[in-house]
């Protein structure tokens, strides 16, 4: 092959190796630019550990501006609160509603507002209701007496000035490496071993790979 052919052929096989390097570095910042975006999810409050063994907690209900939310009082098999914790606006009338499942209680654990009901109802629609306030802003943590070491438990927090946490959790990354995620780190080393080849294949073949008599064509 002549040293002209050649290097034309390499110097394409170099091209491409770049393009295909400039073709990666977009996709990997576009992916990267849904990871900067928003962490995933949005925001609840802060509840603490309190609830961590609650029945039926999993989230927090966000009904805020509601005029008025209903919390059924002895849920699923009687134990518990539905929904277990609501974020809700000042103003809002929150309505226990005991379903006649087992008697419970409502009796706040810690937080602001005061909206215990300390005896003990068993009687089906029976139930207290409690206008939050500004005075009541916060986040509060009550339980049912009777069962609270079964779980029983409850959160309200009232108004937008709460602490919050992610409801996605902490974000889930691959390690970094360099600036980049692993794929695209190892992407990039390939790419530029493709080209450092080509270039020492190139230098070698240009000087032991070619006869005399052809190299005098150039």
């Amino acid at each position: 092959m002549r040293r002209r052919e050649f290097m034309r052929t390499a110097g394409g096989a170099t091209v491409a190796a770049g393009a295909t390097a400039g073709a990666v570095q977009p996709a990997a910042a576009a992916e990267g630019g849904g990871d900067s975006g928003g962490g995933g999810g949005g925001q609840e409050p802060a509840f603490g550990s309190y609830l961590d063994d609650a029945r039926g907690y999993e989230t927090t209900e966000d009904l805020r501006d509601q005029d008025e939310v209903t919390i059924t009082v002895g849920a699923g098999e009687g134990l518990s609160f539905d929904p277990a914790a609501i974020w809700v606006s000042p103003g809002t009338t929150l309505i226990w509603e005991w379903s006649g499942n087992g008697s419970h209680n409502v009796v706040v654990n810690e937080g602001p507002a005061g909206f215990s009901h300390e005896d003990i109802v068993g009687e089906e629609g029976y139930t207290y209701e409690y206008e939050v306030t500004e005075e009541d802003a916060g986040i509060t943590t009550y339980y049912c007496s009777p069962h609270e070491g079964q779980g029983m438990k409850g959160g309200v927090a009232v108004g937008d000035d709460v602490e919050t946490v992610s409801t996605g959790g902490p974000e889930t990354k691959d390690p970094i490496h360099f600036g980049v995620h692993p794929h695209e780190h190892w992407v990039g080393v390939s790419v530029m071993l493709m080209m450092s080849v080509s270039l020492v294949f190139t230098f070698f073949t240009l000087k032991y790979g070619e006869s005399p008599h052809t190299s005098g064509g150039d």
